[in-house]
Parts: C-alpha cells; structure tokens; sequence
C-alpha cells in the first residue's frame, strides 16, 4: 500500500525574515573653488620678462665672428671680417653642391684635390726591379733577390744547408739553459704553466735594477758589465747558474780501502749536470724564501730574487758550493787511476 500522506504538516506557516538592508551614508562632495587665474596682466614693465633681449638668448656668432674675437682679446691678428669665405670652403664636404659649380670652379677644386699633401715628398721610396737583375733596386750595395727558384726541380724552396742551426729545429728553438730551467721547474706534466713562470722570470731579470757584484764571490771570468746584464736576461740567468754551478759532487763507495769504511771519492760532473745541481739548489732556497706577493707569480718572482742574490753574492748557495769544492780537493787521494799498460 502506499505511505500516507499527512496533510496536517502543509497547514503549518513558515517564518519569513527580511534581511536588514545597508544603507550608505551619504557624504559631501568634495567642491573645488575656481581658480583665480587672470588671463592679462596690467604690469606695464614687461622689459623684464623678454627673453631676446638676454644673452643666452642670442644666436651664437659665426666661426669667423667667433675668431676675430679671440685675436683681438689675445692681441692677434684675427681673420679678415670684410672678405667672405671662399666657396671651395663651404662646399667642402657636399658633393650635391660641387656638381652644381660652375665648370672653373670644379677644375680648380680637381687640382686642389691632385696636388701632393703637405709634408710629401714628390718622388716614391717603393723598390723597384732593375733591369741587369731579378734583385730589388733600394738603394743599397749588393742586395740580392729576395726570392730565389730552387735549382732542384719539384722544389719550392732550395733545400736547408747543413749542418742546422741551434734554433733550427721546433723542439730545440729555445735556449738550452732556458729549456732545462724549465723542465727542472715543471710539475706533474704541466709544461705551459712551468713556461709561464720561466717568462715572469726573465721579465723580473730584465726590470730588476743593476746588480752590485761582490768582489769574494766572483762571478764566471769573462763576464759582461753588471750593467749589461739586465739588458739580457738570458745571459744574466745563465751567469747566475753557471757562476754557482758545482764542479764535482762526492760519491760515498763503501769497501773501496779493503774493510767497511766507505771512502768519499769526487766525481766530475758535466756541464748539465752542474746546471741541474745548480738549479735544484736554487729552487730549494727560493721555496724557502718568503712569499711576499700572490698570485700565480709569486713562485716565479722569488726564483727570480734568488738568482739576483747568487749574482749579487747573499746567497747562500755559495757556502754550499764552495765546501762541496773544499771536501772534493780533501779527498782527491781517493781517486783511483787506471794502471797502465
């Protein structure tokens, strides 16, 4: 059966309730006074508000004006006021208007523009061939050619002459003091960082001022003035290595006299070992010095301030090598000759 329907609920009111309405409160317009603007004036001076009559208000003065003025305060003589400018002046740098010149007037502007330049000269200095010769004609005593063809054919160039020179070769085009220095102060491989403090060494060498030598520690017989040494720093550096460089180094052999005592005999060394002995010692007491800049270069600059005080003397290297040299002579006894036969 179907639910039934109560029909005692639809007689039942529902409440209705207004929603309170918001009313704005009213405000005053804001009112602007109009503005006591006065369109005239009755000021009758009105002189001083007239701008032409100021000097800034002026047009600026011609050059010509503007340079007789000048002359006449520094008591020159200034250019003519009563003779114009000269047409070829005014039409200068405007092409438009020189094809617009009369025929006498664009001839002479033409010879104006072909004549030479002042400060020229009237002949050239460009070499020339000459006519006996393939050579170059400049003025000079047996100049020959510049380019020669090579004798030999399916050649560019002629063949080198041997035997070649030092720098010849692209691996050995540097100096061999410069290279070995350079290798000795390379680490883990790092050629071109080891070349870049072997450039600021020679830089600091060459700006370095002229050094005082010490007469008890002498330097290589023959060497240049100490004033010449800056001028090449190449030279000053292989001053620096070979003057402190050690002629001999000692070798301990042990069981050389019959028993267990090892006997200290000198070895002669050869010219690059007595560099390389010479360069570690240095490097040795140039890591010792103190670091007075930063940077990359402060390795360079004090390998640098260590060869100037070996050439000046304060090193300390000296006393090393001289009692390296002192023991070496001591022990010449035990230097074993061959027999002869």
């Amino acid at each position: 059966m179907p639910p039934r329907l109560n029909t005692r609920t639809f007689a039942r009111s529902i409440p209705l309730r207004s929603k309170p309405q918001v009313r704005w409160s009213a405000r005053t317009a804001t009112r602007f006074a109009p503005s006591q603007c006065r369109p005239y004036s009755d000021f009758t001076n009105s002189g001083a508000n007239d701008r032409s009559k100021k000097i800034d208000a002026q047009p600026a003065d011609h050059i010509s004006e503007e340079a007789a003025k000048t002359a006449e305060i520094m008591g020159e003589q200034g250019p003519d006021m009563s003779k114009g400018t000269p047409v070829e002046e005014i039409v200068k740098g405007d092409k438009e208007a020189q094809d617009k010149l009369p025929k006498v007037m664009k001839d002479k502007l033409k010879a104006q523009g072909n004549a030479a330049p002042k400060g020229s000269r009237s002949y050239s200095t460009m070499t020339t061939q000459t006519g006996a010769g393939n050579g170059l004609d400049m003025g000079l005593v047996d100049v020959q050619a510049a380019i020669k063809t090579p004798q030999t054919p399916g050649l560019k160039f002629e063949m080198p002459t041997l035997p070649l020179p030092k720098d010849g070769h692209l691996k050995y085009r540097y100096d061999p003091v410069v290279e070995q220095v350079t290798n000795l102060i390379m680490q883990h491989g790092k050629k071109s960082v080891a070349q870049s403090n072997m450039a600021l060494i020679l830089q600091h060498l060459r700006t370095s001022p002229i050094p005082t030598i010490n007469p008890a520690k002498p330097l290589l017989p023959g060497a240049p003035p100490p004033s010449h040494l800056p001028l090449n720093p190449i030279l000053y550096l292989t001053l620096a290595i070979d003057s402190v460089a050690p002629l001999m180094r000692i070798r301990s052999q042990r069981g050389a006299a019959g028993g267990g005592v090892a006997l200290q005999i000198p070895v002669p060394l050869g010219q690059r070992q007595r560099r390389r002995v010479a360069v570690e010692w240095i490097l040795g007491a140039a890591s010792k010095r103190r670091n007075v800049g930063s940077g990359k270069g402060s390795l360079a600059q004090r390998i640098a301030q260590e060869m100037v005080a070996v050439v000046e003397g304060r090193s300390g290297i000296w006393d090393r090598r001289n009692a390296i040299h002192k023991l070496g002579v001591a022990a010449r006894a035990n230097i074993v000759l061959p027999r002869k036969r």
